[in-house]
């Protein structure tokens, strides 16, 4: 995982507080057994945060096609406006017949449109407030400290919370209230697949951190013979648990511990999933959130909360080929997701994946590549989805325009993350009259519910 994603305040308690791996090991048995007994729940719903770390460049993700508009995305983006070499933009319709374009690398989502499953929000991102343009200039509003900083704007959207304050993720945040409905599972109810991460760090609930393919190879233990793999995970073992009396150190083995006990579950044959997934580090990530999810009824799981990322997405340069492989990437473990949900464990209206990512990109290029933006187009994706729709107001593109926050098309979000997360937090179950104690400036807008979750 991208190193800025571990932020200073990272809360590294432990997954299976109270639990070695021996302990989970010997309950494995029983919980097997209380999968089978129980069957599977029906009052089982999770969110899967998709974090597209450096900064997706929302602009050619979804391209306006509207003859005004495109000729507007035309002018401003000049060398980097698609179509290109990687082949033509994948047609959208909403359903007033306004045209949009995706691109090309999502294939593998584009079905899912017209199937109602997949669904764009506009021009999102941190705000404390409604800001205009003469008021941005003007610096009469307030807005999000450190704007344009990876760190910063990592933490606050994963926080929800517009300045560095934020200590927990709002994704855990959510976990902390719906937690009861757990039935008092010992079991993580905000996990990461990508190593630690704030969204997953709450004030109650336990969290877990995995590392991607852990399930597969953990720690990288697959030696040949059997008993090299197994003196080295003993060696590993050994360093964990080793007192140092260092924090930072201890810390640091407590998350790579845990994954060790939590991946002891997901290389059990009852979390087995057959789904071809690709080999990718995002595809391994959507796997492993696959596999728990299976789980469900083993470990007694009605709500959860999971962040899976793939890094790369800060393109100063080369940006035409490597945008279109990474969301080529994105795409095809979404996908992937999506059929395993809906074919095999046949809970398609259950979970609901979504993208965050730092920030957008300018307009404007620079040189071969972008520069770090603001507002950003975000993808939903489910059964539960509201989709073939474009949600959200969709930017004025032009350079200097009424959207922009200055001359190269840094567009000034017109909706507030805390109202993409509160949509999300409420289709979750948190209650509405909740919904403020989680976001702090969601009264500053019009609405906590954006429609595009039922």
């Amino acid at each position: 995982m991208n190193s800025s994603l571990i932020t200073a305040r990272m809360n590294r308690r432990s997954a299976l507080r109270g639990l070695g791996a021996s302990a989970l090991l010997s309950r494995l048995g029983w919980m097997n057994a209380l999968a089978q007994s129980q069957g599977t729940p029906d009052d089982y719903r999770a969110l899967v945060c998709i974090f597209l770390v450096g900064g997706n460049d929302g602009h050619n993700t979804v391209v306006p096609l509207g003859q005004a508009q495109f000729d507007a995305y035309v002018a401003a983006r000049g060398s980097l406006a698609l179509p290109d070499n990687n082949g033509p933009l994948l047609p959208v319709e909403t359903p007033d017949g306004t045209p949009f374009g995706l691109n090309n690398g999502l294939a593998k989502l584009h079905p899912y449109w017209a199937q109602g499953r997949l669904a764009v929000l506009a021009n999102t991102g941190m705000l404390v407030q409604p800001v205009t343009r003469p008021e941005f200039l003007a610096n009469t509003k307030k807005v999000p400290t450190n704007l344009f900083s990876h760190s910063d704007q990592i933490q606050q959207m994963q926080t929800a919370i517009p300045s560095a304050s934020g200590g927990t993720g709002w994704g855990a945040r959510a976990m902390d209230l719906l937690n009861p409905l757990n039935g008092g599972s010992t079991f993580p109810a905000a996990i990461s697949t990508a190593g630690p991460a704030l969204f997953c760090t709450g004030s109650v609930v336990q969290s877990a951190s995995l590392l991607p393919g852990f399930d597969l190879d953990p720690g990288g233990l697959g030696l040949w013979p059997q008993s090299a793999a197994l003196a080295r995970r003993n060696g590993m073992q050994q360093v964990l648990e080793f007192d140092s009396g260092l924090a930072l150190v201890q810390s640091a083995n407590k998350v790579r511990k845990d994954a060790f006990d939590l991946n002891a579950l997901l290389k059990g044959g009852s979390a087995n999933i057959t789904t071809a997934f690709p080999g990718t580090s995002l595809g391994n990530q959507l796997r492993q959130v696959a596999k728990i999810v299976k789980l469900r009824g083993t470990t007694g799981m009605k709500r959860q909360v999971f962040l899976c990322s793939i890094g790369g997405f800060d393109t100063h340069g080369s940006q035409a080929w490597q945008h279109w492989n990474l969301l080529s990437e994105v795409a095809d473990a979404m996908d992937a997701f999506q059929k395993s949900m809906e074919l095999e464990l046949q809970i398609p209206d259950k979970v609901t994946a979504f993208t965050l990512s730092d920030f957008g990109r300018s307009l404007q290029p620079s040189g071969t590549g972008t520069d770090h933006g603001w507002g950003n187009h975000h993808l939903i994706l489910g059964g539960a989805v509201q989709g073939g729709q474009v949600y959200g107001t969709f930017p004025d593109l032009a350079l200097g325009g009424p959207d922009d926050c200055g001359t190269r098309g840094v567009l000034i979000p017109s909706t507030s993350t805390e109202q993409y997360a509160a949509t999300l937090a409420r289709w979750l179950g948190v209650p509405d009259a909740q919904l403020g104690s989680l976001f702090g400036n969601l009264g500053n807008f019009g609405s906590s519910h954006l429609g595009f979750l039922g």
